[in-house]
This record gives structure tokens, C-alpha cells and sequence, in this order.
């Protein structure tokens, strides 16, 4: 009777209360077994660090991505269309039959040209003017949302441009100052041709965000444009920008059949790849470089249970004679290993979305702790840190360290089920 009661605790069904008990027990350190709980908690810990820096480094690598996008798509077209046989005079009417395409948001008319832009301070800068209709720059929300100073009513008749606002820091410039614009092609005389320059009133300062835009961008009404390029009742392409950017396959079609002439069509895939493929690159890679810290913890899980079933053999054999199966010992083990692994991974979730919620403020705190600037957005482009998590991706990172924990604690949990308990208990 004494023999059945004994043995039904460890006879009870897969996972079960008993076994469970075992395995919370072997989790709890005691004095003479320091070394396995330190190595149990340097796995958790490492389990932990892996998963919150995949998290992280995924979430700024995606938000970078999604803000650079957002500004390139936000300020240039998604399909440029540019003339082939004769240049684009009609291109008010090409616009207004474009605009009738659905899909389309709008279509621009746009005159560009590289220049040399020169304010009160500091020398001369390269700069793109970008000759544009009022009546257009409004609808162009990245720019007209984020107005600083000034603003863009009566854009056309003002006479004057708007500039961005790292533009206006670097030349000196402020409201009503003029800043020349020098164009290498301008007027032909009987000694060549001559660089033409002019100046106009800042009217309005901008801000979007991205810093090679806010420094090198000025927005002129088109007809001024038109006469300082020598375009004069021209444009030299339409900007079209859609409702959904990613669909520019299925309305490119369209919208050649809407213009009715020979054209060329770009889009911002196309003007973009090469930019665009280097960040899923580096974004791959880093995934792979930062899959092997959750490894790495994954690893000191096995030489963990390894010290722990090499520490247990008494126990186990003890288990062993009081009726506890192979399966038993083994999913006790098995238990053991992946709370670790278990408990590390929710933990570094927690960690990585509270780390994604205040990237900027970390951000900000390590900038003033070490006197200097971090992100700086000379280099990067963007004047703040970004951090966009994706469900998709994270569930990916979770699975992938369960995984990896789960198959750690394969062959220290089958060790300790091959045990045999006569050769453990021989010399007792």
C-alpha cells in the first residue's frame, strides 16, 4: 500500500503537478549549488538581453526605414513624368487628365535645377530649386503642415521663395532676408555664357524632418522659376503622387494612357532602389548577427541543466526507484530549462517595448551624459530616432528564442533520463 502511494505521485499523467513541483524545485538555488543558479541566471539574463536587442535594433532599423519613405514620398512625386518628342507647354491640361486617373491624389507641374544658394553668413551652398505653382505646394503636406515661419499664401505673386529651415540656420537667413541663387547656365552673350544670379526675399521657412531636405531645398513660385531657368511657358516634368505609393504598377498604365503623348515614366522605386535595397540588407544582416546573442544564452542553458543533472544523479535515481519513468524525469528537465528560456524571453519583450516607447528620450539622456550628439542627423538624416515595431516581426523573434531554448534543453533533459539508477546509487 505504502508502495503504490509512493510510486502514484510519480505515475501521474505528462506535465503534471508533481512534476512540476520537481522542476520548480531544481529552479531554486541552495548554498551548495551556486555555480548551476549563477550559470541559470547569466542565460536568463542573456535570454533577455538578446531578445530586448533584437527587438530594438528591428523596431529602429523599421521606423528608420518607414520615416526615410515617409519624407521621400512625402516631398517628391511617386511617378515622374517627363516629355520624349517636344517639351511639356501644355502641361496645366496634362495635369488636369492625369488628376481624372483614379488613384491619382494630384499631378505638379514641376521646374527643377541645381544651383549655388548664398545667405549673410558662410559660403555658398549647392541647393535644388524646385519651381512649383502655390496652388500645388499647398497640397504638398509635408511641406505646408510644417510651416515655420512665414507661410505660403499669395505664394505665387510674393516673389519670394520658401527654404528650410537647416538652410536658413547654416546661411544666417531669417524672414524677409534675401538669399541669391546662382545658376551656371544663364544668360548667353557674345563672350559665352554667363552664370546668372539673383536674389529673392525668404517668405517662408519650412521644416520636415529630414535634414538634407530642410538644407538644400528652396521652393520658387513656377513662373519665376520658368523665367530664371530660360523655361518660359514651359515645365520640365509632372510630379504625380498617389494614394497608395506601393500601387504604382497597376496606375502606371493609366496614367499613360492618360497624357495621350510619348512619355518617360519614373517611379520612386525606381529612383530609390539602390538606397532602399542597402537598408533590407543591413536589416537582414543585423538580424542574423543579433540572432546569435539569444544563441549564445541558449548555450549556457545546456551547460546549465548539464551541471544540474550531473548535480541531481542521487535525486534522479532516487525518482527512478520510486516509479518515475524516462518520460518523467525528462520533461522535468525539459521544464526546467524552458521556464528559463520562457521567463527570459517575456522578460526581454517587456524590456525591448519599454526600450522602442522612449528611444528618443534614451536617446536624449545618453546625448547630455556624454557632451555629445548622438544620431546625429547630419549623418543620418533624420532629426530624431525612430522606433516602429512590427507584430509580425516580434512574434518572429519570440518564437525563434523559444525555439532555441526549447532545443537547449533537448540533450541535457535526455541525459538525464538515460541515467541509470543502480550506477548512481552503487557507491551510496
Amino acid at each position: 500500500m505504502s508502495q503504490t502511494s509512493a510510486a502514484k505521485p510519480a505515475g501521474a499523467g505528462p506535465f503534471s503537478t508533481f512534476e512540476r513541483m520537481v522542476a520548480w524545485r531544481y529552479l531554486r538555488s541552495r548554498r551548495n549549488e551556486t555555480m548551476v543558479s549563477v550559470i541559470a541566471s547569466i542565460s536568463f539574463l542573456g535570454i533577455m538581453l538578446g531578445v530586448a536587442t533584437l527587438i530594438v535594433v528591428m523596431a529602429v532599423l523599421n521606423g528608420f526605414r518607414a520615416e526615410l519613405l515617409s519624407r521621400i514620398l512625402g516631398i517628391n512625386g511617386h511617378l515622374i513624368v517627363t516629355p520624349v518628342d517636344l517639351p511639356l507647354e501644355d502641361y496645366a491640361e496634362l495635369a488636369k487628365r492625369i488628376n481624372g486617373v483614379p488613384g491619382v491624389k494630384y499631378a505638379i507641374p514641376m521646374v527643377e535645377g541645381q544651383v549655388l544658394a548664398r545667405g549673410n553668413v558662410g559660403a555658398g551652398s549647392g541647393a535644388l530649386v524646385r519651381g512649383i505653382r502655390g496652388e500645388d505646394l499647398g497640397k504638398i503636406t509635408l511641406v505646408a503642415n510644417n510651416i515655420k515661419q512665414g507661410g505660403i499664401a499669395g505664394f505665387d505673386t510674393a516673389g519670394g521663395v520658401a527654404i528650410g529651415s537647416r538652410m536658413a540656420r547654416n546661411h544666417g537667413l531669417a524672414l524677409g532676408d534675401i538669399i541669391t541663387v546662382i545658376a551656371p547656365d544663364g544668360d548667353v552673350s557674345q563672350l559665352g555664357t554667363t552664370p546668372r544670379l539673383q536674389g529673392y526675399a525668404v517668405t517662408a521657412i519650412f521644416e520636415v524632418g529630414m535634414s538634407e531636405y530642410d538644407a538644400s531645398i528652396v521652393f520658387m513660385p513656377l513662373s519665376e522659376a520658368q523665367t530664371y531657368f530660360n523655361s518660359e511657358g514651359k515645365a520640365q516634368s509632372l510630379e504625380v503622387y498617389l494614394d497608395d505609393p506601393d500601387n504604382v504598377d497597376a496606375i502606371r498604365s493609366k496614367v499613360e494612357e492618360a497624357v495621350q503623348r510619348p512619355i518617360f515614366l519614373t517611379d520612386w522605386r525606381e529612383r530609390n532602389q539602390t538606397f532602399f535595397s542597402a537598408l533590407q540588407v543591413q536589416r537582414n544582416v543585423m538580424f542574423m548577427i543579433l540572432t546569435l546573442i539569444v544563441l549564445v544564452a541558449a548555450l549556457n542553458i545546456i551547460s546549465g541543466l548539464i551541471m544540474l543533472v550531473k548535480d541531481k544523479g542521487h535525486d534522479i535515481a532516487i525518482l527512478r526507484t520510486m516509479g518515475a519513468t524516462r518520460g518523467a524525469v525528462m520533461r522535468i528537465f525539459l521544464m526546467t530549462g524552458a521556464a528559463i528560456g520562457m521567463t527570459g524571453t517575456l522578460a526581454g519583450v517587456m524590456l525591448g517595448v519599454v526600450i522602442c516607447l522612449n528611444v528618443e528620450r534614451i536617446r536624449q539622456f545618453f546625448s547630455w551624459l556624454s557632451g555629445t550628439v548622438l544620431f546625429n542627423p547630419e549623418l543620418y538624416f533624420l532629426s530624431q530616432l525612430p522606433a516602429k515595431m512590427d507584430v509580425g516581426e516580434t512574434i518572429s523573434v519570440v518564437l525563434m528564442a523559444l525555439v532555441l531554448s526549447f532545443l537547449a534543453t533537448l540533450v541535457p533533459a535526455w541525459r538525464a533520463a538515460a541515467l541509470d539508477p543502480v550506477e548512481a546509487l552503487r557507491y551510496e
